[in-house]
């Protein structure tokens, strides 16, 4: 991955966050983290 590609992806994962802070009270971020904690949970159930 080149620098230009890692920052443009940077850019854009704070651009969402940020659209997500303004326009819904960081709901779906938050929705997003939740659902990841349970899918780590049922990953490390099957291990």
């Amino acid at each position: 991955m080149t620098n230009k590609i890692a920052l443009f992806l940077a850019l854009l994962i704070i651009a969402g966050l940020g659209w997500d802070y303004y326009y819904n009270d960081m709901a779906a971020s938050f929705f997003l983290a939740r659902k990841t904690v349970d899918l780590i949970e049922w990953l490390a159930f099957w291990r």
